[in-house]
């Protein structure tokens, strides 16, 4: 090759036409571009298959465990109803029975430590009793 145009080619040639020596400066831009498309659209990929999990990190600790486990599972089956049940779920606040259920078991056990009043016996009289009764008499 001599890198001289063809006799019977144009004079001027358009951009995307490589030229005589094999520069070609579209398909070097277009291949660029393809790879920047697609680190973009798989870091957007990434981020919405995440928005679940971002949004049940503000709740509960078991919320948000059943929300990443389901956002593993539809990622690994390709299945997106996984996605959608944990996106669901993270839009939901759950209430919290965990707290009054512990105050509950908390009481019990309180009340089940403490230990009840001695019963009065006939053969022991209540000290009280007897100081009230001297009392009474002087």
């Amino acid at each position: 090759m001599n890198g001289q145009i063809h006799p019977a080619a144009p004079h001027h040639l358009p951009f995307f036409v490589p030229g005589p020596d094999g520069d070609d400066t579209l398909m070097l831009v277009m291949g660029i571009f393809l790879v920047v498309t697609i680190l973009y659209v798989g870091t957007l990929y990434w981020k919405l298959h995440s928005l679940p999990e971002r949004m049940a990190h503000k709740s509960q600790k078991l919320q948000f465990e059943i929300v990443a486990v389901l956002g593993l599972i539809s990622l690994f089956t390709h299945m997106h109803i996984f996605w959608i049940a944990g996106l669901l779920l993270a839009m939901i606040d759950l209430p919290d029975f965990s707290t009054p259920l512990r105050t509950i078991a908390g009481s019990v056990e309180r009340i089940a430590d403490a230990t009840p009043p001695r019963p009065a016996s006939v053969s022991e009289p209540d000290a009280s009793l007897a100081a009230d009764e001297g009392q009474g008499h002087a």
